[in-house]
């Protein structure tokens, strides 16, 4: 009987043992699998200057991680104004996100030049995009670094209830404009909200008036090849009728800032707003009963009316991610037609992708004008290189020549001399 109980404790201690083995293997095997998933999961951070878009781009994200469940990116963007600063200091030090938000043009070339972008040429759906987009962040090696994002115009908007009000309608000529703008001051309205403190500002006018001077694309064609210079005519005719808008400008405009002037607009204050395609939402949300519409600015010199575009942005790889080919499936993710339809509703902009049409009635319009009669943003396309660059300087001389300090003919010396230290074509 003592035999039989002691096998019997003998055999219950073994099994107590194998169940506790057994358990031991299970909690294992669980953290085990935890660490594994845990592991398996890539984390991204994607750097931005669009503090104001940070809900948009998570629906962007959460739609991608549908398909991805496994990569997971966090939407860090800087201000606007620091973005810049932050972003070069951090790929100085060899940090810096993962998936990078390009300035278009000669900034984000400048970091790719520099050895902190990743060349993404054999990305799927690169093809869909015209060279002149892919411009944007091809890299002085002639590799791409970048995948386009949305395409910006520049454009006048105006307030419908105010031109149907005086019965005015959309100019097609300079002329006709100019006299818009009259009648508008006569019955005690501002005409154009546009201020003179904040140089881009001016800059971004010049590229939408400008063009109705010097002849558009046919001009850019020339300037670019250094067949003609900016201290031609055509150009000269360009700064001078950017004066001759000053009595249809807001009083003090030297003080006036971006937000006053968007405040002057849809409040009703001024009439007219020359601005970028960007503002649509900012506008709708400060006054949902705003009636908004643009028109092209009209040539005067006999041509169509034109829009200004360029790529207003572009996402590009860090080359020190670890994370690269993480990264690059987001990219590729941009280039489709799903994420440009989700863009373009989402962010009220125009996709770079070609093709993509918006549900908004006015975004969709946007879209179409400038598929039919766009010129570039000339100084920003063709002409931000330089030290000062050939922009900054034509934003610095225009302030000038509203504070009265330069005459157009003086503005556009200084641009030439500043294009001409830097620009090859023009050192002829």
């Amino acid at each position: 009987m003592k035999s039989l109980k002691a096998f019997t404790f003998i055999a219950l201690l073994a099994f107590v043992f194998i169940l506790s083995a057994c358990s031991s293997d299970s909690e294992a095997g669980g953290e085990g699998n935890g660490e594994e998933a845990s592991e398996d999961t890539i984390k991204l951070t994607m750097g931005s200057w669009r503090t104001e878009d940070k809900e948009s781009y998570q629906k962007v994200i959460d739609k991608f991680q549908e398909e991805n469940p496994n990569i997971e990116i966090e939407f860090k963007p800087s201000k606007n104004t620091e973005y810049n600063t932050i972003l070069n200091t951090a790929l100085k030090s060899g940090e810096g996100p993962d998936i990078i938000h390009l300035r278009p043009y000669a900034p984000g070339i400048e970091l790719a030049d520099n050895g902190y972008l990743e060349p993404i040429d054999d990305l799927e759906g690169l093809d869909k995009f015209p060279e002149s987009s892919l411009a944007a962040s091809k890299g002085s090696d002639g590799k791409q670094y970048g995948v386009p994002l949305n395409i910006s115009t520049t454009q006048i908007f105006y307030n419908k209830k105010i031109f149907e009000e005086l019965n005015l309608e959309e100019p097609q000529t300079w002329e006709e404009f100019m006299e818009i703008n009259k009648t508008l001051k006569e019955e005690g309205y501002t005409p154009l909200s546009l201020g003179t403190k904040e140089g881009w500002l001016l800059s971004l006018a010049h590229g939408m008036i400008g063009p109705a001077h010097y002849g558009a694309n046919e001009f850019v064609d020339n300037i670019t090849a250094g067949e003609t210079s900016f201290t031609s005519d055509k150009f000269v005719n360009s700064i001078k009728a950017m004066d001759e808008l000053k009595p249809y400008m807001p009083e003090n405009y030297e003080g006036l800032g971006m937000e006053d002037i968007r405040t002057m607009f849809f409040t009703g204050d001024s009439a007219m707003f020359p601005m970028g395609s960007w503002e649509i939402e900012v506008l709708r949300e400060m006054n949902p009963d705003l009636e908004l519409d643009f028109f092209p600015m009209p040539s005067a010199v006999g041509k169509e009316p034109t829009v200004t575009t360029w790529v207003d942005g572009s996402y590009a790889i860090n080359a020190n991610s670890e994370n690269k080919e993480a990264a690059k499936k987001f990219l590729q993710f941009m280039t489709t037609e799903e994420f440009g339809t989700m863009f373009t509703e989402e962010f009220k902009m125009i996709s770079a992708i070609p093709g993509i049409e918006s549900e908004d009635q006015l975004v969709n319009d946007l879209g179409k004008a400038a598929d039919e009669n766009s010129t570039p943003y000339m100084v920003l396309v063709h002409f931000a290189g330089g030290n000062p660059s050939t922009k900054t300087t034509i934003e610095t001389e225009l302030q000038g020549m509203y504070l009265g300090e330069r005459t157009p003919e003086q503005v556009a010396e200084a641009v030439q001399k500043n294009a001409e230290s830097w620009y090859k074509p023009l050192q002829k």
